[in-house]
């Protein structure tokens, strides 16, 4: 016995005498040459976190104690901090802020602004503990249909890379990592695991990565997660042309690329790929990577380099210096944010005078079963709905010193719940991967309304719709349904019959169709998703304490397939990922949800599903509309205000490789308000057919007074006006006449000037 204490004595001592090197910045390579290859295969192969030190959290890296490498943890966003409220044995609540979805971010046209809520966020990160934020995601809004649209930004690249690098970087200021998602062209839930994106190279340039690009050169996330589906047949986990010759070579990316979680099919071809880390880890995974570093199929030198980026990774985050967070946050200072933030998203579409409310109203009816239900936020892993917090719209109006009509309200409130049990028997689900099923809305007689319009001094109808990660939205759901518009009707006849105005409210997801009903109003907001102070912040608008600057960041077309793109998209099927979810939510080491997602794989690939072809090329939503003369419900950048504001272009030039526009902002009405101006081009044509117009620059003003003016200066970069040419390889910039045009949207130029390219320019990327 004494001998085995012996042996096991010293081979304890060996092993130390082995790792006597701790990671410091300094001694990264020597770490690297003293791991073996186990611990190197180890280090790549996340954990999932089911119970463990931050439970709820997505996940972390692997520690090793005996050099000192610590886990990275991880959590998702990218509109709250996802980790349980309620932890066993202990009393504490690990609250966070529910901040607005990033298509109300968007909406603000204010990168300071949204750095602000990154910045915000990010302290709740660092507070509770983590490391690492799974966002912002950034994919265009290819279709109104898309599930995860709120998540997103716009159609447009420009305005979404801008946004998403204010976030990234309102984030890292805490020193908190953020992870920019998905990676790429993942424009549909339904069958995402799987489904291949058929995208043309300029298209792929000219719009699907240039919003990636534009985030990665001005904010260098920490990490980059890579998407489910494919792009032009190959996973893109397992693409080495994105991961390595576009993101890392072309724009210069540091950091770290990981999976989504249980993406791809061949944990080897992902390392071989560039892909550093494979998330949330399967053994299996781990016995292919560990073979194949051994037979050389993985080359020894490129796994030592995805470990020196994950021990890079570990070296930025908190958890390595040992930081001593306080498991608490300023949740006051995050719901004020929230609610200024989410005002300035919310964006005017129609008013006759309705709005600001005047002096002469005091109660107002609620209609709409949405009006007692808000939608904060998305539904998935990146969402809840709504977290611990949230303001209703009873509560914002009271707030304001108004006051509703509490009868309508409480029956608003039992109906809502006798709907619930009629379509949820079993209980309410704790989230839906598909949009939740809407209750009927509330019978009103005749008698009962004309009651209502004695009592009130106007009425707003809440409109809603809610998606989330997961699945598409039908086509159905761009339209009002049958109980909606009947109600829309009769609420709109009976107020105005009696010299009453209605507004309508939309606590949307993603755009609808207006068209055929918003004349029913006398005025339109729509909200999209603000966050948990959603009451107070939209009632902040409507009486007038903000005046709305909100501008769309997408396209609003009147009819669903209106858009070159709808004719490929997913917008009938049906997609149920329900086990998938299931499985996933069940299991620690999530080897069932990799199991689950087997199931999908389809006999013969069905057009949209297993594979989408993106035909329309280059024309995705205002470059198609504004291009081709589609007439539209509302266009991209527009927003109106209770004032308005004149513009004066003071000076436009191109110089090298600057250019720029300075144009004098007046407000021309009676009330202070803050106005974006947008710079569209219409580049010369050289060798390819050019849109319209494409945004080049924005800017938002401050809070300009009646009367009195601002000069705001927008520049860009002149070879940003280049287009793509696939068989030169090359961004080209055309000789030729560049027309330039500052606008308050992208149907509505206000100045516009001209520029000269003497000599085609080519700026070649790699092979």
């Amino acid at each position: 016995m004494r001998k085995i204490a012996i042996l096991a004595s010293c081979l304890l001592s060996v092993l130390f005498a082995q790792a006597q090197t701790v990671l410091t910045p300094n001694t990264i390579d020597q770490v690297i040459k003293e791991m073996t290859v186990e611990e190197k295969v180890d280090l790549l192969i996340g954990c999932g976190q089911g119970k463990g030190k931050f439970p709820g959290s997505a996940g972390r890296s692997r520690d090793i104690p005996r050099f000192g490498i610590t886990s990275a943890y991880m959590a998702d966003g990218p509109h709250r901090l996802i980790i349980a409220e309620k932890r066993e044995f202990d009393s504490h609540e690990y609250i966070t802020t529910e901040f607005p979805s990033g298509a109300n971010c968007a909406a603000t046209f204010d990168v300071e602004a949204v750095k602000s809520v990154g910045a915000a966020i990010g302290r709740e990160v660092s507070d509770y503990g983590l490391d690492i934020l799974l966002a912002p995601g950034e994919n265009l809004l290819r279709s109104p249909l898309c599930g995860r649209n709120n998540e997103y930004y716009s159609e447009d690249p420009l305005l979404s890379g801008k946004i998403a690098a204010a976030y990234i970087n309102g984030v890292q200021s805490n020193g908190i990592g953020a992870c920019l998602k998905h990676f790429a062209v993942n424009n549909q839930e339904t069958n995402r695991n799987m489904m291949d994106s058929r995208v043309s190279e300029r298209a792929l340039r000219e719009l699907y990565l240039r919003n990636f690009e534009i985030a990665v050169k001005e904010a260098q996330p920490w990490t980059i997660m890579t998407s489910y589906n494919k792009v032009n047949g190959k996973y893109t986990c397992e693409d080495r042309r994105l991961t390595e010759t576009i993101l890392r070579g072309d724009w210069g990316f540091q950091g770290l690329v990981m999976t989504d979680w249980n993406a791809g099919r061949d944990a080897v071809a992902s390392i071989n790929a560039g892909n550093d880390m494979i998330q949330p880890g399967q053994q299996k995974q781990r016995e292919a990577i560990l073979a194949a570093a051994k037979d050389g199929t993985i080359p020894m030198e490129l796994l030592d380099l995805s470990v020196r980026r994950t021990l890079e990774l570990v070296l930025k985050t908190k958890t390595y210096a040992g930081y001593n967070y306080p498991e608490e946050t300023d949740l006051k200072a995050h719901a004020a944010l929230t609610r200024k933030v989410a005002a300035e998203g919310i964006v005017l579409l129609q008013n006759n005078g309705a709005l600001p409310f005047s002096e002469k109203v005091q109660q107002v009816a609620l209609y709409g079963q949405t009006s007692f239900n808000l939608i904060a936020a998305t539904t998935g892993f990146g969402g809840t709905i709504h977290g611990h917090t949230l303001v209703g719209l009873v509560e914002g109006l009271r707030n304001a010193g108004l006051t509703t009509d509490m009868e309508l309200a409480q029956r608003y409130v039992k109906h809502i719940a006798d709907e619930n049990k009629r379509l949820y028997p079993n209980g309410l689900p704790p989230f839906s991967i598909t949009p939740l099923n809407r209750p009927d809305e509330m019978p009103i007689s005749a008698e009962e309304m004309a009651e209502q319009v004695k009592n009130n001094c106007i009425a707003v109808v809440t409109i809603g719709r809610i998606s989330g990660e997961g699945a598409d939205r039908n086509s159905k759901e761009f339209y009002l349904t049958d109980g909606e518009l009947g109600l829309l009707k009769q609420v709109s006849a009976a107020y105005h019959a009696a010299g009453k105005q209605v507004v309508v409210l939309l606590n949307v997801c993603s755009p609808i169709e207006t068209a055929s009903w918003r004349d029913m109003a006398d005025a339109v907001v729509c909200a999209f998703e603000p966050g948990q102070e959603t009451g107070n912040s939209i009632v902040d608008v409507l009486t007038g304490k903000v005046n709305p600057s909100g501008r769309l960041p997408m396209t609003w077309a009147l009819k669903y397939g209106d858009a070159a793109a709808d004719a490929n998209f997913p917008s009938e099927y049906v997609f149920d990922m329900s086990a998938f979810f299931k499985a996933y939510a069940n299991s620690d080491n999530m080897k069932n949800a990799a199991e689950a997602n087997q199931k999908y794989e389809e006999p013969k690939p069905i057009k949209d599903v297993d594979y989408t072809n993106y035909d329309e090329d280059i024309w995705m939503g205002y470059r198609y509309f504004d291009t081709k003369k589609v007439a539209v419900a509302y266009p991209f950048g527009y927003g109106l205000s209770y004032t308005d504001f004149g513009y004066e272009l003071l000076k436009s030039e191109v110089v090298g490789d600057k250019s720029s526009v300075t144009v004098k902002v007046t407000n021309t009405g009676k009330v202070a308000g803050r106005e974006v101006v947008q710079v569209y081009v219409h580049a010369a044509k050289g060798s390819m057919d050019k849109p319209e117009k494409e945004l080049r620059a924005f800017a938002k003003t401050g809070l300009i007074q009646p009367g009195q003016s601002e000069v705001v200066t927008l520049e860009w970069k002149t070879g940003d006006m280049a287009s793509f040419n696939t068989k030169a390889n090359a961004w080209e910039l055309a000789k030729g006449t560049y027309t330039i045009m500052v606008a308050h949207d992208v149907n509505d130029v206000r100045c516009t000037a001209t520029a000269k390219v003497d000599k085609k320019q080519l700026y070649p990327v790699n092979k």
